[in-house]
């Protein structure tokens, strides 16, 4: 765990990298003339390829892609919203627009189409069939059970945010055990694990929201290599006129920031509820532009700040804009769409005017959606509180059945996918966050800050609209998961690192072997953590997915009674 214990030993701004690779400020090459705090303040994780590194992270996401593709098709049918989704997915891929198929005519939707764009392209590639209408579509590519096709983009989109929790772990953390570690528990939490083996529209959101926080790191990452080669080559940030930015032309772009708006915007373009995290990832734009300038040692940081770095937030907030506008093309370039065209609906105040015209009725679409978002207010059985959330107070079931026998139980059997989050895992993070508030604060970490902001966006805006009785479900949680468990596995890390010392620093003697030992201690208390993980997610395995048990097993795992019922 030498990587583990170097992981957390960081102040705001002393980024450790992962034992044994080399960083942009620590080798023997960078110029005399820089400060070795400054170096060292500049530093990230080194970017050449590991092939151990890839290999552990190769492994953890095989596992997640089996667990999220076996036996994918099961069960038979649209199951919850799948009766929705997977239909309108199907109608943009047949007429560019959701289509009621029963009607003849356009369906009112009140969820942006990128979501189901992406499930719709597994049912062009897979095949799609829906006897209600008499829909049977072969596939493009295979021809398989249909559900595989609905579901197929949730599956990968799934296994994918796994493989891109491990890297961003990895880069905040300098480790990749404990990179590893984020994925690995998100390839075992049943909550992730049944949204990505369902045709719903929460895990592309999430998968997109954790994306943009990946490239928020990597801007993060690539600003402080440009300022490091920069003083390395003789910059003085003292210098009026070029304190602001880095010279090197269009190379020194901050792609990586423009790429966050481009992610943003996807993630808005899934559901509404991204416009949550736009403030939280302006902000730590705008810190860590500041700290970047301020270790460099530019005198006037934030002022530079503006001048230079806040033009890209801008730019970066009109990709987001563009991006969300342009997952609306079927809509746009297709005259049957709903609210499309003014002669069809003479009461809503639209325009066919060339250009403006289709804009304009996209915003008067949009107005209806939120009226009908702001009016959700009708009880459900298996609707919940944000408070809830966290304690698993009340999951959704989404299919539930008795069959009649083949689970060799006397006494019958039940067959049920319960949106469930692992309870070890779930029941841990209310204490994850309060340890890392208390770490964050004593270390003043920034990796402890972003984290706990991406929760705060992800969760508190709920807790303002169940004040007016807001109909909500556990499904909306879903972007904070990754971040959860980040937060998690910053806590194991503190765990497994040896208390008050920074592990790059040379130790001897007796305080070297009390650091071995707290070391030891730390890994094994963290292994037995994630390992314990690990069997409860196995126990629950069979209401993650659906499978026929006896009932006396099913209802032996309902640990909270007639709430998970």
């Amino acid at each position: 765990m030498t990587s583990a214990s170097t992981a957390h030993s960081a102040s705001a701004d002393q980024p450790q990298p992962e034992a044994g690779s080399a960083t942009t400020g620590s080798t023997d090459r960078a110029a005399s003339g820089v400060p070795a705090m400054v170096r060292r303040r500049l530093a990230t994780v080194e970017t050449r390829l590991d092939s151990r590194s890839w290999l552990a992270t190769a492994v953890v996401v095989a596992i997640a892609a089996i667990l999220r593709f076996a036996n994918l098709s099961h069960p038979p049918g649209k199951i919850f919203d799948e009766i929705y989704y997977a239909r309108d997915a199907w109608a943009l891929v047949d007429k560019g627009v959701e289509w009621n198929y029963k009607d003849g005519g356009p369906s009112y939707v009140v969820h942006p189409p990128l979501g189901k764009w992406l499930i719709g392209l597994g049912e062009w590639a897979f095949g799609y069939s829906d006897a209600e209408h008499g829909i049977s579509v072969p596939g493009q590519l295979f021809t398989t059970a249909p559900e595989f096709g609905w579901r197929f983009s949730a599956a990968l989109i799934g296994t994918l945010s796994v493989l891109l929790l491990i890297r961003i772990g990895r880069r905040l953390f300098g480790s990749t055990v404990l990179g590893c570690a984020a994925g690995l528990l998100l390839a075992v939490d049943g909550y992730h694990l049944v949204l990505s083996r369902t045709a719903l529209l929460d895990i592309f959101l999430l998968f997109f929201v954790l994306a943009a926080f990946g490239a928020l790191v990597l801007d993060r990452d690539a600003t402080r290599r440009r300022w490091a080669r920069a003083l390395e080559a003789g910059l003085d940030p003292t210098l009026r006129g070029r304190a602001g930015r880095p010279p090197g032309g269009w190379r020194n772009w901050p792609w990586w920031r423009l790429a966050t708006g481009v992610l943003l915007g996807c993630a808005f373009a899934v559901k509404w509820s991204a416009l949550f995290f736009v403030p939280v990832f302006a902000l730590l734009m705008l810190l860590w532009d500041v700290g970047a300038r301020r270790s460099a040692g530019v005198p006037r940081p934030w002022r530079a700040t503006m001048l230079d770095g806040f033009p890209w937030m801008v730019l970066a907030g009109v990709l987001m804009a563009v991006t969300y506008v342009v997952s609306w093309s079927g809509w746009l370039l297709s005259n049957e769409g709903y609210y499309r065209l003014a002669e069809r609906y003479p009461q809503a105040g639209l325009s066919d005017t060339p250009i403006i015209g289709p804009l304009w009725n996209l915003v008067q679409y949009h107005q209806a959606a939120l009226g009908f978002h702001s009016q959700l207010d009708d009880p459900h059985k298996y609707q919940s509180w944000p408070w809830q959330w966290l304690l698993l107070g009340r999951p959704v079931a989404f299919h539930w059945v008795q069959p009649q026998g083949g689970c060799g139980a006397a006494a019958g059997c039940a067959e049920e996918i319960l949106l469930l989050g692992t309870p070890l895992l779930w029941w841990s993070f209310l204490p994850a966050l309060v340890a890392l508030i208390w770490l964050g604060l004593a270390r003043r970490d920034w990796r402890a800050g972003a984290i706990l902001l991406l929760v705060a966006a992800a969760l508190l805006p709920w807790f303002w609209f169940a004040l007016d009785g807001r109909t909500m479900f556990f499904f909306y949680a879903a972007p904070a998961v990754p971040f959860l468990v980040l937060a998690v596995v910053y806590v194991l890390g503190a765990i497994a690192s040896p208390a008050g010392m920074s592990g790059t620093l040379p130790v001897d003697g007796a305080d070297a072997e009390a650091s071995r030992d707290r070391r030891m201690i730390g890994a094994v208390i963290a292994g037995a953590y994630v390992a314990l993980v690990v069997i409860c997610f196995a126990y629950f395995y069979p209401i993650f997915v659906g499978l026929n048990i006896p009932y006396a097993e099913w209802s032996a795992r309902m640990w909270l009674g007639d709430r998970w019922i």
